[in-house]
């Protein structure tokens, strides 16, 4: 089985460093260490817009597959979806990965909880028959009201049928009735539950047999979202991912119920970041969510420590089917005293997982 190692880029705009450029040179970097693709937030409160990132990247990289990491079910029409992300597929030579969830801050910013499950799935069909190049129906038409001599009776992207291959769609989920909406409707789900074994194996198996019960054969293509630190000091790792953790975990206690399995201490701590959650400090080291979590959870959850340590935690998910990594935890820009870990990662710990 090959396995992929993927980064995550984005970042806030200042008046002197737009996000999308920097979302660039992350890019570039990415492709510089050897990473196989980068996914770029989509929240447009707090990041530039991904879509023209990863364009302008396409056009920065040569190999570097790039995606979404990822985009929402609320913020734009599936229509608009499609389009954009095809647009990226022809402009990068077919590089281009469709990763979408419920959304959480761009919904949050916009006074919205993350979308519900129903019309969420339901988005994922409409989003794949567009990115098929077939046709939609319309869910409410008053064009007629126009009295023009004809008009469309469904809706359809009539030239993204060119574009090949066809965009795949990647879901990142973590309770089980998101889980198993993509497991029918997604080409690969990423499991966003930690890099805990046996949550991981939970939520293989929750996809599983939704894809058994909905008469699809069982197999499915994982990716696992994770805070990972390469650093000789795990101390110091922790410190480093410390908001990554926050931000990954607070997805498997969003209403105030932990979903998949988890100790008492586990429970506890998904509890204490639910209860502390600021949204102003999202994903941020020194954040009320990052101060609750303690070393065992944080060591549990993420993976942080010296190469050969980083190297058998991910072995353990990679046995169960896992093939693709989503990473965060260390920065791209080699200014950053903090950056030596995405080096690390794909010097000292990818040869040993793909010899």
């Amino acid at each position: 089985m090959t396995v992929e190692f993927w980064t995550m880029g984005g970042g806030q705009p200042t008046s002197s460093d737009p996000a999308v450029f920097s979302g660039v040179r992350q890019a570039v970097r990415a492709e510089e260490l050897g990473y196989d693709g980068i996914v770029f937030v989509d929240s447009q409160n707090l990041v530039a817009d991904c879509y023209v990132a990863m364009a302008l990247a396409a056009h920065a990289t040569t190999s570097l597959k790039l995606g979404t990491g990822v985009t929402n079910s609320y913020t734009r029409h599936p229509s608009i979806t499609a389009s954009a992300i095809a647009t990226v597929q022809a402009e990068s030579g077919g590089r281009a990965y469709m990763g979408i969830g419920r959304g959480d801050s761009a919904l949050a910013h916009l006074g919205l909880a993350p979308h519900a499950v129903a019309p969420f799935e339901t988005y994922l069909e409409q989003l794949q028959t567009y990115l098929r190049g077939e046709e939609v129906a319309f869910e409410g038409s008053d064009v007629d009201a126009l009295g023009l001599a004809d008009t469309p009776t469904a809706s359809r992207i009539n030239w993204i049928a060119s574009i090949q291959p066809k965009v795949p769609v990647d879901v990142a989920a973590t309770g089980p009735r998101v889980i198993a909406a993509a497991a029918r409707h997604a080409d690969r789900v990423s499991l966003n539950v930690g890099a805990d074994v046996e949550r991981t194996r939970w939520g293989m198996d929750v996809a599983r047999t939704a894809r058994e019960e909905a008469g699809l054969p069982p197999e499915i293509p994982f990716a696992a979202y994770l805070p990972l630190v390469v650093h000789d000091d795990p101390e110091e790792a922790m410190r480093i991912g410390a908001g990554q953790v926050s931000l990954f975990a607070r997805f498997s206690n969003m209403y105030g119920t932990v979903v998949g399995p988890a100790s008492d201490g586990q429970r506890a701590t998904f509890g204490a970041i639910h209860d502390a959650y600021d949204m102003h400090g999202h994903g941020r080291p020194g954040s009320a969510q990052a101060g609750v979590i303690s070393t065992e959870f944080e060591r549990g959850f993420g993976i942080f420590g010296p190469p050969d340590y980083c190297v058998e935690r991910l072995s353990q998910l990679s046995e169960l089917g896992v093939d693709r990594f989503i990473l965060r935890g260390s920065p791209l820009d080699p200014a950053d005293p903090d950056s030596a870990s995405s080096e690390r990662f794909v010097q000292e710990v990818v040869p040993q997982l793909q010899s």
